[in-house]
């Protein structure tokens, strides 16, 4: 028997449910992976919630990174073979002890990977490298604005950035964050505020910005947060500069679009899953880099803390408050 952690009805963290299951049949096309580690992301708190794009059919499983080992492999599929490490993006369904995945979204992973290294790669990373080189066009010697840098977005940005030759300012909502963001090579860090209420607020920020940017401001924003940090930031954008619409934890902002104008710039909307299913060579390239960079140790997830299967719920807490740095990563008995 399989353990699943599911979700039954619409809730938080707390409404989650651990369950045993028959262990499942890979279909034709399909590969069954047993899971030794899932990632934590936040879409994960979304879901499971009915508040994001996409809506699994209940009972489900949240969990939308996995990585683990082949363990059968159904009808008509080559490439793969029992014991076979392999990482995946399954949308949902990771935070169980088996998943059947098609084989075409399986991605092995080098020996000297660890599996929880794996379950915390592609997601962060993948979403960043796109945003950063298929969105924003990040050149060597321009200057990057991460909002929300000690996150797992924020800290994969803060790494790619560097890796990219962008002079990084990480942009967080404590010192402690700060200090994390140094560590992970932020040539800048700047504190901002945890709830930034009225013009004046926004104003010191969007002053702040400036003055650590220097010149005219920032080339490129990439915004994790939202709500009423996006216009500071915006304003603080150089000429031409690109600001990213990751995600908004805080809240969907409302921008004055005059702003563009004035500066030149661009609003560009980073919506990585459509790009995996609509691009998939451009993004089986980036993953080729994100490995390449990876093996020459420029790049490696920061995993902050691990639960155990049944303490899903207070991984998904501890994400949902905005406490994480770096990542969170499930681990299978």
């Amino acid at each position: 028997m399989m353990k699943a952690m599911l979700s039954t009805a619409p809730g938080g963290p707390e409404s989650l449910e651990l369950t045993e299951l028959p262990d499942p049949e890979p279909k034709k096309g399909q590969i069954r992976v047993r899971v030794r580690a899932a990632g934590v992301n936040f879409p994960d708190t979304l879901m499971i919630r009915d508040l994001y794009q996409m809506k699994p059919p209940r009972p489900f499983a949240p969990g939308g990174e996995i990585a683990g080992e082949v363990d059968a492999v159904g009808e008509g599929v080559e490439g793969f073979e029992l014991g076979d490490r392999v990482l995946a993006l399954t949308g949902h369904g990771g935070f169980a002890t088996q998943i059947c995945i098609p084989a075409a979204a399986a991605v092995k992973f080098p020996d000297a990977m660890p599996f929880e290294d794996a379950a915390c790669f592609v997601f962060t990373y993948g979403t960043s490298y796109h945003a950063l080189k298929d969105r924003a066009d990040l050149k060597p010697g321009e200057t990057l604005l991460i909002l929300g840098a000690a996150g797992g977005v924020g800290t994969a940005a803060i790494e790619l950035g560097r890796a990219m030759g962008a002079r990084v300012i990480g942009a967080v909502s404590s010192e402690e964050k700060a200090a994390f963001c140094r560590e992970l090579g932020a040539d800048e860090t700047l504190i901002y505020p945890h709830a930034l209420e009225g013009r004046d607020a926004q104003k010191e920020l969007s002053a702040q910005i400036k003055k650590i940017a220097g010149g005219e401001g920032v080339d490129v924003v990439y915004d994790a947060v939202g709500g009423n940090y996006a216009e500071p930031a915006i304003r603080a954008l150089a000429w031409k500069g690109r600001f990213l619409v990751v995600g908004f934890p805080a809240g969907i902002p409302k921008i004055p679009l005059n702003l563009t104008l004035l500066k030149g710039s661009q609003i560009v909307g980073v919506f990585w899953g459509a790009h995996v299913m609509r691009e998939p060579e451009l993004h089986a390239a980036n993953v080729a880099d994100l490995f390449r960079l990876y093996g020459e140790g420029r790049i490696r997830p920061r995993i902050s803390a691990r639960f155990p299967l049944k303490e899903v719920p207070a991984a998904l807490e501890m994400m949902q408050y905005r406490k994480v740095m770096g990542k969170v990563v499930i681990t299978m008995e």
